[in-house]
């Protein structure tokens, strides 16, 4: 079953509210996102699943990509943890991700 993550959904389901803005925000995400509706869905699990880490995936407000962030502060063990979970996550449904240098940031390139 193939399920088509609008703009509305994909904000509702990452816990922001629904505006004019924000709806924009994620229009142009999802435009810029290569082959975004092939991995859309599974991108609410990974944003479940981070949830217990203090990590989330949301919009960028310097980038036409969705980000996935840790704070910084968490423990060393939590940090790993979210590394690892994001790199998994990369690698079974072949996601490019680009990391920032020195923060607990990716942004989702698109599938590759």
């Amino acid at each position: 079953m193939h399920i088509e993550v609008s703009p509305e959904v994909l904000l509702s389901q990452l816990g922001y509210s629904k505006n004019d803005s924000s709806i924009k925000q994620a229009e142009e995400v999802i435009s810029q996102t290569k082959d975004f509706n092939k991995f859309s869905k599974h991108l609410i699990s990974l944003n479940d699943h981070l949830k217990k880490m203090n990590a989330y995936v949301g919009l960028s407000n310097s980038t036409k990509y969705l980000k996935i962030k840790c704070d910084e502060n968490d423990a060393d063990e939590i940090l790993e943890e979210f590394h690892e979970e994001v790199s998994h996550w990369a690698n079974k449904y072949n996601i490019q991700l680009q990391k920032l240098e020195g923060k607990e940031v990716y942004y989702i390139l698109g599938a590759l």
